[in-house]
């Protein structure tokens, strides 16, 4: 990979600030497993390459716009002095959203120079700024008219924090800031959200003098984290912990309940429970204080919730929080299919998550569930054209859903734009000598290792075809291992629990080769261990078979009872009105339907259906008759991209005994496109 100038005098430039600013040292406990840059990792693929190009061309773009249009930025216009006026939006967090479309174009900045896009944000961090109270408090909605502060806001600065989002609001700012400088070098931003932090350390704490209140929505605790990463001052991180400890503690607050995880402290609590998005974000924020602070209590906890969730109240396509009313976690096992919720952020923050979780422990399972999320749920809420999103994304569909350009509670939108930037960031991993490569896609990575640099380059078709080739290129002779992972589907599992389970057998086996040698290693907490002295063009070939799977879910999830899905790879797949004669609510599927893959270059962007014959049972003149019909099925994350109409991921079934097409049953292999 040819490393731009630009990009390594900006490197060395951030080198020298954080170290001239770092007033304190930074804590030594850290992550098992270290990220490698977003800057280091280019994708060269027809999969996430494409989208992330949307995402600088389209999405960013036109998020700023509707953050003009719907008066954002107008509410620090105001609260800065340079207009007059009534607060402009409906919720007192509309300030977030502004927050994470800067954060999104930081990422793609990283990505590719872009004097236009910085200019851009330049402009609004100078309202930003403005917008500052002196003593550092930021918050337009109580700024602009303190008198009459928006009904989600109490009378007085924090008076309200289960509702306000004062603190909610300044988490993301602080992601904001330190991706921003870490993008541009520039001061401006994180001089705003160190002020801020500054002002807010000084306020919460267990002093006798503040105030021992937790955040109504949690985040605070993410962006402390990594404001502490980029200044070096250990009281961000040491104000993380504080709110991750005071949360759940009565003696400190009046709590706030379930519905926030403020019933009792983290270290106590079991299962995922309540608001689906505040809960996620507050496990990763855990999951970063137990990592830099070295405190092992916390871990424990993460583990009986994670596997609460993945054990009963995860969707297949990876989305969490199935109630609606609460956009939060039901009962156990309650996963409905029409009225599923599975927010579109609620997803990120998951899959955020599950990215800690591997970083923390080194094991594949949870990099598995953040595959899962990342190519099935949150890829539904992010639409092709790049500015067209959902904001829930059900299982099943009856005609009454269709993509917005934009929401009253705009949460989604820039959530999407700042996970596509991002994704590069999350494909490797490194610890010591080991790299591990967790996601699959063409492109190159250069890695910086114990035993040197090594860059990566992936030549592969996923996750429409399973066949990848990785060229390792060390810049000298180095011994290194190489963490190849084993997806849990790739292995006959497609969650790592039971609550989803492969109906039917198959023989076929990951196969992964090292200069055409076969590799003998077992998979080691989902990797295969590939240790050897690398030299220039070594190539490691793997083979993830990609047969049709048909999927049964536990007898304990009533809503898909007597039904079964279809994956193949690490796609999860639905049926869909415009391939299947405008009904899909009236399909069984038998067991014993021969199901083959072929490749659609032509359909919704480029995708490989699934392709079988269904029984289809219709009502007429009083009586049901029913007749073999053609079944096609999309990837579930492209569907609703051709008008309203019926959709469904769990077909009703027709018992019989299961037969598994292997890769060799694909119709047609013409590249993707």
């Amino acid at each position: 990979m040819t490393r731009n100038p630009k990009t390594i005098g900006v490197s060395l430039l951030l080198a020298l600030l954080a170290a001239a600013i770092a007033s304190e040292s930074k804590a030594e406990s850290d992550y098992l497993v270290r990220e490698v840059p977003l800057t280091s990792v280019k994708f060269e693929d027809s999969f996430w390459a494409p989208r992330q190009r949307t995402d600088i061309s389209v999405t960013i773009p036109h998020e700023m716009r509707q953050c003009e249009l719907t008066g954002r930025i107008r509410n620090f216009e105001m609260a800065g002095g340079e207009t007059k006026g009534k607060f402009a939006t409906r919720f007192a967090f509309d300030d977030s959203d502004v927050y994470k479309v800067i954060e999104a174009a930081a990422y793609t900045l990283m990505l590719r120079p872009d004097p236009e896009l910085e200019k851009a944000v330049d402009s609004w961090v100078a309202k930003i700024s403005k917008a500052q109270e002196p003593d550092g408090y930021l918050y337009t909605a109580r700024t602009v008219d303190p008198a009459n502060p928006p009904e989600m806001s109490g009378p007085a600065r924090w008076s309200k924090l289960d509702e306000s989002h004062e603190l909610y609001n300044v988490g993301h700012l602080y992601e904001a800031a330190a991706a921003y400088y870490q993008a541009t070098g520039k001061r401006a931003l994180l001089d705003v959200a160190v002020r801020s932090a500054d002002f807010i350390a000084g306020t919460f704490g267990p002093a006798q003098s503040q105030l021992r209140l937790v955040p109504g929505h949690e985040e605070i605790e993410i962006g402390l984290v990594k404001l502490y990463r980029v200044t070096g001052r250990s009281k961000y991180l040491d104000l993380a912990k504080f709110f991750v400890d005071e949360r759940g503690n009565a003696a400190g607050h009046k709590l706030y309940g379930e519905y926030s995880q403020d019933h009792e402290p983290v270290v106590k609590q079991s299962a995922a429970v309540g608001h689906a998005v505040r809960a996620a974000y507050f496990y990763s924020g855990v999951t970063d204080v137990a990592a830099l602070t070295g405190d092992m209590r916390y871990m424990p906890a993460m583990e009986r919730i994670w596997t609460d969730i993945a054990s009963r109240k995860l969707y297949l396509t990876g989305g969490i929080g199935a109630a609606g009313g609460i956009e939060g976690f039901g009962p156990a096992y309650n996963l409905p299919n029409d009225t599923g919720y599975a927010e579109t952020c609620a997803t990120i923050a998951y899959a955020l998550w599950n990215y800690r979780m591997f970083r923390y422990y080194g094991d594949a399972k949870y990099m598995d569930l953040f595959e899962r999320a990342a190519y099935n749920a949150f890829l539904s809420g992010a639409g092709m054209s790049g500015n067209l999103y959902f904001y829930p994304n059900p299982l099943a569909s009856f005609g009454r859903h269709e993509r917005s350009p934009w929401f009253p509670c705009a949460c989604c939108p820039p959530n999407v734009a700042r996970f596509i930037a991002a994704m590069g960031g999350f494909a490797y991993g490194v610890s010591g000598e080991k790299v591990y490569v967790n996601l699959f896609a063409q492109g190159t990575s250069t890695i910086e290792t114990s035993a040197g640099r090594i860059t990566l380059s992936q030549t592969t078709e996923y996750p429409w075809k399973g066949e990848v080739q990785i060229r390792v290129i060390p810049e000298r002779p180095s011994n290194l291992t190489l963490m190849v992972r084993m997806p849990g589907w790739a292995l006959g599992r497609p969650l790592p629990s039971s609550l989803y389970t492969y109906s039917g057998e198959t023989s076929e086996r990951p196969v992964v080769r090292v200069n055409g040698d076969v590799v003998t290693s077992e998979p080691g907490h989902g990797y295969i261990p590939i240790a050897r002295t690398w030299q220039k063009e070594d190539k490691v070939e793997v083979t993830l078979p990609m047969p049709v799977r048909r999927v049964v879910a536990d007898k304990h999830v009533k809503a898909d009872s007597g039904r079964v899905a279809i994956e193949r790879g690490p796609l999860v797949y639905c049926a869909e009105w415009p391939d299947n004669n405008g009904y899909v609510s009236n399909l069984v599927l038998d067991d014993t339907a021969v199901l083959t893959a072929e490749a659609r270059p032509d359909l919704l962007n480029g995708v490989v259906v699934i392709k079988g014959e269904a029984t289809a049972y219709l009502y007429r003149k009083g009586k049901v008759t029913s007749r073999k019909q053609p079944l096609t099925l999309i990837p579930y994350y492209a569907w609703a991209h051709r008008g309203k109409g019926e959709m469904a991921v769990w077909l009703a079934r027709r018992k019989d005994k299961a037969r598994v097409i292997p890769e060799s049953g694909m119709a047609s292999t013409a590249q993707v496109k």
